[in-house]
């Protein structure tokens, strides 16, 4: 079944917006589905990857492992140190609106550039400062690049290149890739954090994963990035492209995505954050709570796989709700069969399964609705709301859970799971 069922086709929606059907993409002749003849769409992909990779395993998931080191040098709290964390996510939300618009109007090429010097530049003065005004200072300068570097930009850079139909198998495995191998960036750099901190200590940990970063990351992205001077949103003007985003956040369609990725983003970050603390509140051990935990980042890849495997025979939305809605099951199953082990596996599996899937369901919904041409300023538009819950949502669950116990959290959860659910069942409705 075609997920665009019952949907204005987006030439369409260019057209309401003002820009004449005739801006057809002019899509090379492709081989081996979807790639451009050139092959470099996936040399695009192929740096991304790296660049992902490095990026959230050094500027998002090493963090983890500098809190109990820092907050000891510092002589601050450990949630004094967090809150640099958060700020910088808060930051990251803030800017992507922006973002999004640049990225349309000038593609990612000088901004993941200059995003990744900033990155580097600020992990190399997260290893020199002295008290806490100084780590948020260095956060906030993080957060403006995570917002530069991080996923919504690297997809809006495969959107881009892989434009038009006859490019829409190409642009869904490429996304699949991206986020596959960018899925293992915990399982790499936290066990590669703390070994650097045991051998030379956090500030020097901090040096060695700059450099990583930035030899890798700056190159890839200033050398490999380029665009498409061929497709079809090249010719859209930025009053054309201003437009297709007022029409489209105009309508319901628009915000029941925001609803729906902002519900799942905050039940997500929740889980990822409560789950070791409530699987040891239920009597497990902390070395299991962390394995069962761990298992989040592979299952992520797995629900991916097979998400898009369904997306072939499914439309992608319901196939996303369908996920969401299993996930508030297994959270409302967790408290009454997850004192036993087995019980918890079965539980931490179920949710684990659409831990990753928010991130290549999106573009394929946005793309088949609006086209590419307003791509990212619609993406960096939804992630102000989703990137911002991500941040606070875990901050709430904590303070509820120290006021009336986890039960409610989970409800929470739960509910937020639903919420996310009905909403793409409406949003494919209409």
């Amino acid at each position: 079944m075609d997920d665009d069922c019952g949907r204005p086709p987006p030439d369409l929606v260019l057209q309401r917006a003002g820009v004449s059907s005739t801006t057809e993409t002019v899509a090379p002749q492709i081989r081996g589905g979807g790639q451009p003849r050139s092959g470099h769409g996936w040399r695009i992909v192929t740096a991304l990857a790296v660049t992902q990779t490095i990026g959230y395993g050094v500027l998002y998931y090493a963090f983890s492992v500098f809190l109990a080191p820092m907050a000891r040098d510092l002589h601050a709290t450990n949630a004094q140190i967090a809150a640099a964390l958060t700020l910088s996510i808060l930051i990251a939300a803030l800017c992507a609106p922006l973002v999004g618009r640049r990225l349309d109007a000038r593609g990612g090429r000088g901004l993941m550039t200059a995003g990744s010097i900033l990155g580097a530049t600020a992990v190399l003065a997260w290893s020199r400062v002295e008290n806490l005004w100084q780590l948020y200072a260095v956060f906030a300068a993080m957060g403006i690049a995570c917002a530069m570097v991080l996923y919504e930009s690297a997809f809006a850079v495969i959107v881009s290149w892989f434009d038009g139909p006859a490019l829409e198998r190409g642009r869904t495995n490429a996304l699949l890739a991206l986020t596959v191998v960018a899925g293992f960036a915990s399982s790499i750099f936290l066990p590669l954090t703390g070994l650097l901190v045991e051998w030379c200590g956090w500030r020097q940990a901090l040096v060695v994963l700059a450099l990583v970063y930035g030899v890798a990351a700056i190159p890839l992205h200033g050398l490999v990035l380029r665009r498409r001077t061929h497709a079809r949103h090249e010719r859209v003007t930025a009053e054309e492209r201003a437009g297709i985003v007022k029409a489209a956040i105009r309508r319901r369609p628009f915000w029941l995505l925001v609803i729906a990725f902002t519900a799942n983003g905050g039940a997500v970050a929740v889980m990822a954050v409560l789950l070791i603390t409530y699987l040891v509140h239920m009597g497990h051990s902390p070395v299991l709570a962390a394995t069962l935990a761990g298992l989040l980042g592979v299952l992520s890849v797995t629900g991916r796989l097979i998400t898009t495997g369904l997306q072939t025979r499914m439309p992608a939305a319901l196939i996303a709700a369908t996920i969401f809605a299993l996930q508030g099951v297994a959270v409302l199953l967790l408290p009454l069969v997850g004192r036993t082990v087995p019980g918890a596996i079965g539980a931490v599996l179920l949710f684990g399964l659409g831990f990753g899937i928010a991130s290549i369901t999106l573009p394929h919904l946005l793309v088949g609705r609006y086209g590419t041409a307003a791509y990212a300023t619609l993406s960096g538009r939804i992630a102000a709301f989703s990137v911002a819950d991500k941040a606070l949502a875990p901050l709430g669950a904590v303070a509820l859970a120290q006021a009336v116990g986890y039960l409610w959290v989970m409800g929470a959860v739960a509910t937020a799971c639903v919420i996310a659910a009905l909403a793409l069942v409406a949003y494919y409705r209409l």
